[in-house]
């Protein structure tokens, strides 16, 4: 399967996103709408985005009781978004009740680590040591398998690993992609779109690097040529 790039909507409103689409252009087919925009400009948003020919990733992270997450990821499908994500550690029902809403036509990803989480922020947050991030990506990452997820997040760092343990089992989406020579942001695990795609990518989300670009238009074809698309 060829790796394809999705674009970061990580702004507003409505009109910032549609202006950013002009600037990015018709390579734009695939764009990522996340809990900022979603709540300025709805459902709304995403029936226009599909009415353009373009495949939305809703990414809402849900972490829920599994009947409320069943339902936010039906009421997902129905709008014909292709890739949604939930918090693996939400745990297995949550995850099957994920899987079950969404059904034969929309991907539920697992969100392992977030890619702005070092081993130190990590342990703070969940409360013990943590050695190594890629055991716990794995770790999560075999919840998804179970509960016969799309795929999973994780960073580029991790996902050699998860490639060589499941195959094509799980597909990746790595986020934190990052241009050669480029600013990591308030990322902490970030790659360059070539090692992202070597480790074994499928879907690569482009934010700051592409979307803050002198030329977005430009730095979106760069990563395209990368991916040979």
């Amino acid at each position: 399967m060829k790796s394809r790039a999705i674009v970061a909507l990580d702004v507003p409103d409505a009109a910032q996103a549609d202006a950013l689409l002009v600037r990015l252009g018709p390579a734009a087919d695939f764009v990522k709408v996340g809990s900022e925009l979603f709540t300025a400009a709805g459902p709304e948003l995403v029936v226009r985005m599909r009415a353009e020919q373009r495949d939305v990733f809703l990414d809402l992270k849900w972490h829920d009781i599994p009947t409320t997450v069943r339902n936010a990821a039906r009421s997902a499908s129905k709008l014909d978004v292709r890739l949604v994500t939930v918090h693996a550690s939400g745990g297995r029902a949550m995850l099957d009740a994920a899987v079950e809403g969404a059904g034969n036509t929309c991907g539920v990803l697992a969100v392992t680590v977030l890619t702005s989480l070092d081993a130190s922020s990590l342990g703070q947050a969940w409360g013990r040591p943590i050695a190594q991030i890629e055991d716990e990506v794995l770790r999560l990452a075999e919840l998804a398998r179970g509960a016969g997820a799309h795929g999973i997040v994780c960073s580029g760092a991790e996902a050699a690993a998860v490639r060589a343990t499941y195959g094509n089992t799980l597909r990746l989406l790595v986020p934190g992609i990052r241009l050669a020579g480029g600013d990591a942001h308030d990322q902490a695990r970030v790659v360059t779109p070539e090692a992202a795609v070597a480790a074994g990518a499928t879907y690569l989300v482009l934010g700051r690097a592409v979307t803050e670009a002198t030329d977005p238009r430009e730095a979106l074809a760069t990563v395209r040529h990368a991916l040979g698309a």
